[in-house]
């Protein structure tokens, strides 16, 4: 597989890929955009740093692309949906640099409340200045906002100065701010009532300028306010105005709404005396560089090698338990999925996928994404993935529902049943996974079992004497080898689903000629293969 990295990652990264046999070039972000859009047009995976936007205009020109790593946690240089509806899966590191960004959080917030980058210039200056004062953190109270990966480590260190910590945090449980020693609470509580705030959430549509003139005039007068997550969370303008002013007293900012900065607004307040700043630093420790980049090049072998991506952000993989107990889930709702294809002659209209037992304690999205991929994959021009596949059925106008039933089925742990709905009536197939292997479980309103694989015939008849062996008859004279045969009915004599699983493939006249000898009302042939 051909990989281009943007902008250099540490070399342990790239040599996980060499090693493991992937084609691998480095090129700069800087170079001119065409021969950067040249480069990336051959390239099947493409790792990168934030400095590179990934938008429509640059998936255009990668049309071979189904792999774009991020070396690092933010991903908002990425149009996450551009590159869904490309069907690109976008994976990121997001623990590789988390300790690295908390600490440099809490090393600004010290060198903003002790003032060490005024007595650090005043020496080096050979001035002895021992009039500079700073202030403590013991039993000062933070506020810090988002309690993720890198917002929970700061909590954690701010506890260890013996600060009383807030947390404004409303995707987050009671017993997760518990575990912490930290209290949740709302956000307006947690300004009015800090001397220090700290922000650690992503920047997106919501977080955008969310603290700006109302939220820093709800602040303490003399608050101290810490932004090492994503430049414009913060608003520049009112920071400015709330500094001037002396209502916040200081602030310690490693990210920007610019990089580098440009307009005169943001080199001001760059050049602020009351502004402690970094040039996006928090990520820029030895052992963060190579985490990131061993993290992203493992998830690329990962998907390469047909697993799933541990750390992808466009398709919902959950945590490494769930991925460890969904995977042969996934397996199994695609292979659903490629049957209900070629069950229906019509084309599907509606399809719903339940999900049940103890698999639907998980999140379903994936398992419903799985059925689509397969139900989709032979019927489209654009190649379907677990990425893309929502945007295809939407486009496609199929109706998708997906449910769960948390209790288990009679007589199974687990079991995924699929639904179509198409111009011929409905259609119904069931599955679970027994030791690690996908089994179906029912056809129609019929129990019947058998492991899904290779050639499978599937015939719908009236049951009576003699029909097993006009199918043997006519397979065996086309030298077609019966593996298994597996019968599911309600009564003796009555409709019968009759599956076999075949050594080879059935030519449409030999299915014609055995659907004609034992009167088949339904005949199919099944093609699992690749």
């Amino acid at each position: 597989m051909k990989v281009l990295i943007i902008d250099a990652i540490a070399q342990e990264g790239v040599a996980h890929l060499t090693d493991r046999g992937f084609d691998v070039e480095q090129v700069s972000s800087k170079m001119p955009r065409e021969e950067l859009f040249q480069k990336i047009a051959g390239s099947e995976a493409i790792i990168t740093r934030s400095s590179t936007t990934v938008n429509a205009e640059f998936l255009a020109h990668a049309r071979r692309l189904r792999f774009l790593g991020r070396a690092g946690v933010g991903v908002d240089n990425i149009d996450i949906d551009a590159c869904s509806r490309q069907g690109v899966i976008v994976a990121n590191a997001p623990y590789g640099n988390v300790v690295s960004a908390a600490e440099h959080t809490v090393g600004m917030l010290l060198a903003l409340v002790r003032k060490i980058p005024a007595a650090h210039a005043a020496l080096k200056h050979l001035t002895w200045d021992r009039g500079i004062y700073g202030s403590e953190l013991f039993r000062k109270t933070a506020g810090v906002i988002g309690l993720g990966k890198v917002g929970s480590r700061v909590a954690a260190r701010l506890r260890a100065f013996d600060m009383d910590v807030l947390v404004y945090d409303p995707y987050i449980p009671e017993s997760r701010a518990r575990d912490l020693n930290v209290r949740l609470t709302d956000l307006q509580s947690l300004l009015t009532q800090s001397d220090i705030v700290t922000v650690h959430v992503p920047l997106s549509d919501e977080t955008e300028n969310m603290l700006s003139v109302h939220e820093i005039a709800l602040m303490k007068p003399g608050v101290r306010l810490v932004n090492c997550a994503r430049g414009g969370i913060v608003s520049e303008v009112a920071l400015l105005d709330a500094l001037d002013s002396g209502h916040v007293a200081g602030a310690a900012i490693d990210v920007w709404t610019e990089e580098p900065p440009v307009s005169p607004q943001v080199k001001r307040l760059v050049q602020h005396p009351r502004v402690v700043v970094t040039p996006h630093l928090g990520a820029n420790s030895q052992e963060a560089q190579v985490n990131v980049a061993i993290d992203v090049a493992r998830q690329l072998v990962a998907f390469r090698d047909g697993e799933l991506v541990e750390h992808a952000v466009n398709v919902p993989v959950g945590d490494r338990e769930s991925m460890a107990e969904l995977r042969p889930f996934v397996t199994l709702a695609e292979i659903l999925g490629r049957f209900c294809l070629q069950l229906e002659k019509d084309n599907v209209e509606r399809v719903a996928v339940e999900v049940a037992g103890h698999v639907a304690h998980r999140d379903p999205e994936l398992i419903g994404r799985a059925v689509l991929n397969g139900l989709l994959g032979g019927v489209t021009a654009q190649a379907v993935n677990l990425v893309n596949a929502r945007f295809v059925a939407r486009e496609r106008g199929l109706e998708v529902a997906i449910a769960t039933d948390e209790a288990a089925p009679t007589g199974y742990t687990n079991l995924i049943t699929v639904t179509t709905y198409a111009g011929s009536g409905r259609k119904i197939i069931a599955g679970t996974v027994f030791d690690g292997v996908p089994r179906i479980v029912r056809l129609r309103d019929l129990h019947i079992e058998f492991v899904p694989e290779g050639h499978i015939l599937v015939l719908s008849y009236e049951d009576r004497p003699g029909m097993v062996g006009k199918i043997g008859t006519i397979l065996g004279r086309r030298n077609v080898n019966i593996a298994s045969m597996h019968v599911g009915r309600r009564t003796k004599r009555g409709n019968a689903i009759v599956v076999l699983l075949l050594d080879e493939d059935v030519p449409p006249e030999v299915m014609e000629e055995v659907a004609k000898a034992v009167e088949a009302d339904f005949a199919r042939v099944i093609r699992l293969e690749g």
